[in-house]
């Protein structure tokens, strides 16, 4: 039985999922919010006849949740999060989940995020803000207020939520998430909160995933040597083995 061109085989395919997850990570490392995939394996140990043969399977495919670098915009419908914490938009079936913490009003004075979504209050509820009462003041806890000094008036809350470690999450429209346990308000806002006028860069280390290209590409090689002299030892032995005419 060709062991070795059946191991090489299962190598190679998993090597490729995971080099799908590390090219989707380097093309989003200028995404604001972004959350890097990566990708755990385990071996499948199988009884041969002279022993154990492990072959290479898939044990689980997840986004990381590491904070990403946070840089200065000084525009006030920017937030960028502190605290593993997520804002909440309207997504085609429900709410999502995102660390892109940049927005924009409609003509209406809807928040939005840049893919048009709305964004969500502690509620669930749409954010409505005055387009003639100039920037918003947006505090730690979310709260935003409009209006000069004293006269200024809370106009609506942004949506913090935490999402349970144990949870599964899986990529959802422009550069959100969802999430398999549901998500939870934020109500302590000491480790969490929100700093205006300051944006998340993706979570995704350069250096590291061209790091993984470079291994995953070697590895394919092996592998692909592998299948080779298997298969030529194989043919050798059924060239050895025919009877000679």
């Amino acid at each position: 039985m060709q062991n070795g061109i059946y191991v090489a085989l299962s190598a190679q395919i998993n090597m490729e999922k995971r080099l799908n997850a590390v090219a989707n990570n380097v093309a989003n490392l200028s995404t604001a919010g972004y959350r890097a995939e990566d990708t755990h394996f385990e071996s499948l140990l199988v009884k041969a006849s002279k022993g154990p043969i492990a072959f290479a399977t898939v044990d689980d495919t997840y986004i990381s949740r590491r904070a990403g670098p946070v840089s200065k915009t000084d525009s006030p419908l920017d937030v960028a999060i502190q605290g593993d914490a997520w804002l909440s938009v309207g997504g085609a079936k429900g709410p999502v989940y995102t660390r892109d913490g940049r927005m924009k009003m409609d003509a209406n004075g809807q928040l939005r995020n840049m893919s048009g979504q709305p964004v969500l209050d502690p509620g669930g509820g749409p954010i409505l803000l005055d387009p003639q009462a100039g920037p918003p003041v947006i505090n730690r806890d979310g709260g935003i207020f409009q209006g000069e000094g004293p006269n200024a008036n809370q106009v609506g809350s942004l949506g913090l939520f935490t999402i349970d470690p144990r949870a599964r999450l899986e990529r959802a429209e422009a550069n959100a998430v969802t999430t398999s346990m549901p998500a939870r308000p934020v109500q302590d806002f000491t480790r969490m909160g929100m700093i205006q006028g300051h944006i998340e860069g993706a979570n995704v280390n350069p250096v590291m995933e061209m790091t993984k290209l470079i291994t995953i590409q070697r590895a394919f090689e092996s592998a692909a040597t592998l299948t080779s002299q298997t298969e030529n030892s194989f043919q050798g032995a059924i060239r050895s083995l025919s009877p000679q005419g």
